[in-house]
């Protein structure tokens, strides 16, 4: 009888740690994957929320380009640069709303505010959202807005001697770079940027003069 009920009272604890068990997982699957869900499902609007600004401040930019008037033209840049500040709003570490804010400014001629969102862009916040090739095109942009404004050409010489470093075929960079250096008086310098031009576009006419012009 004694062992009956020792086998009994076994019996029961093991039911009770099985139900409890059960009632645990129930809870855990009902409670915490709901949470992560709705966690997953969150940060999913909102990156597509960032996107759909993204896009829209990028179509109005390039309709600026396009505007029958200088009044018209600054208006749809300033609306791209509104779209361009609520996506960096969602979300602050994606570089391509913060150039997107940089051309938007540029289009409206605000030099130093274009090199400041530049400069966020290629900050260790959002630099790693860009590729090397990303990253030398926004160095480029960068020095071209600094030699159109005030910020001298020492910056955007270091901005382009990077961006070819990441991207050796960088057209763009190494034309600009040729003219730093010329700017600079640095004949020899500005040549080899030159002749590398003409590497990479071995048909460009104006490759050709610029080498020339420094032979």
């Amino acid at each position: 009888m004694a062992l009956n009920l020792s086998t009994m009272a076994s019996d029961l604890i093991l039911q009770a740690l099985f139900i409890s068990t059960m009632i645990f997982l129930f809870l855990w699957m009902l409670n915490i994957p709901q949470k992560f869900y709705n966690k997953i499902r969150y940060r999913d609007k909102s990156i597509y929320a960032a996107k759909r600004h993204f896009v829209l401040g990028a179509e109005l930019l390039s309709k600026s380009r396009f505007a029958k008037s200088r009044v018209e033209a600054a208006n749809l840049a300033k609306s791209a640069a509104d779209h361009a500040d609520k996506s960096i709003s969602i979300d602050p570490k994606d570089a391509a709303a913060h150039i997107l804010k940089a051309l938007a400014y540029d289009a409206q001629g605000f030099s130093t505010s274009a090199v400041e969102a530049m400069d966020v862009a290629l900050s260790p916040l959002a630099i790693k959202s860009l590729s090397d090739d990303e990253r030398s095109d926004a160095l480029c942009k960068r020095a071209e807005i600094r030699v159109k404004g005030s910020g001298g050409v020492d910056g955007a010489v270091a901005d382009l001697v990077e961006a070819v470093r990441l991207k050796g075929d960088n057209a763009v960079a190494l034309k600009l770079l040729g003219e730093c250096y010329e700017k600079k008086e640095m004949k020899d310098e500005a040549g080899k940027a030159y002749k590398r031009w003409v590497e990479v576009e071995p048909e460009s006419a104006r490759a050709q003069a610029a080498l020339e012009r420094c032979a």
